[in-house]
């Protein structure tokens, strides 16, 4: 059977680093597309960006944080058993090419997606700088990983208990104004990639602001079923024209972005969610294996 699962292990509080093994996936993908995932046949259909990249292995890698009913199945599956469904790649892929240097910031359960785009940025001969925050040391992962592939590497948290205390934007905009100042020693930074919550995106996107001449590139992961348009689920607003998250992006120019639509349909399924989820927790105690 196809989609097994090879590895499942905890990256981050309430993060499951997932393993699956999906040749045709791996040879396919590319960064910044991702996977529409079913745990079972009568599971709903949860999509996730893809993590890392083996192609040698025929493995696709995913970070998976147990949330809503769907994702806490997904993560709850054990080394050995198969996914019901695993489709992909999906979605647009990032726009890499060179640039001068990239900084690529991930903020939350957005960290781990960030982590194929190193290796894109500097194949295409980029320098690349990675910041990635969280709100405290538990949720952050794969700094070892980042920390080895990028030329700067920063860390942030929320409450100061790693790296850095305070927000990943701070440092992106120390970074600019030592631009702007011609204080900066190396290649031009030409881009700022940023993935994470909604929020995070639109306050980075606001921030851009006051460095015009620099391209500030979300992803969005809004509200999706099908992954091929069909269903319009994931429209969003960009640039004041109706796209789809799903064959347009995920990623856009964050210029573009209306993120007030973003987040006010991102709520609109949230007491159902929770409600499903706790139902799931309730049917599942005693029955289910449990994350710690």
């Amino acid at each position: 059977m196809p989609f097994e699962i090879l590895e499942n292990e905890e990256m981050a509080t309430g993060v499951q680093k997932m393993v699956i093994d999906a040749p045709d996936v791996a040879r396919a993908a590319k960064a910044g597309q991702f996977v529409i995932v079913r745990a079972y046949d009568d599971s709903e259909r949860i999509p996730l960006t893809i993590a890392d990249i083996d192609t040698e292995r025929g493995t696709i890698m995913m970070s998976v944080q147990a949330l809503g009913k769907g994702t806490k199945q997904i993560a709850r599956m054990e080394v050995g058993e198969h996914l019901a469904d695993f489709v992909g790649p999906l979605g647009t892929p990032a726009d890499v090419k060179k640039i001068g240097t990239v900084i690529l910031v991930g903020g939350g359960v957005g960290i781990a997606p960030i982590y194929p785009q190193i290796k894109a940025y500097k194949d295409a001969g980029n320098r690349v700088v990675t910041v990635i925050g969280a709100r405290n040391e538990g949720l952050l992962m794969m700094e070892k990983e980042f920390e080895a592939a990028s030329d700067e590497h920063y860390v942030t948290t929320d409450d100061g208990s790693k790296g850095r205390h305070g927000f990943v934007t701070e440092v992106v905009k120390e970074l600019l104004d030592k631009q702007n100042a011609g204080e900066y020693e190396h290649e031009r930074i030409g881009r700022v990639v940023v993935i994470g919550p909604p929020i995070l995106m639109k306050v980075a996107t606001d921030m851009m602001k006051d460095y015009p001449d620099v391209e500030i590139v979300v992803s969005i992961n809004a509200m999706m079923v099908d992954g091929t348009g069909m269903c319009g689920g994931c429209r969003v607003v960009v640039g004041g024209e109706v796209k789809f998250a799903c064959v347009d992006g995920p990623e856009f120019d964050g210029r573009l972005v209306d993120f007030d639509t973003v987040m006010n349909r991102l709520m609109i399924y949230k007491k159902d969610e929770l409600a499903a989820s706790q139902k799931y927790d309730e049917e599942c105690a005693g029955v289910c294996s449990q994350l710690d």
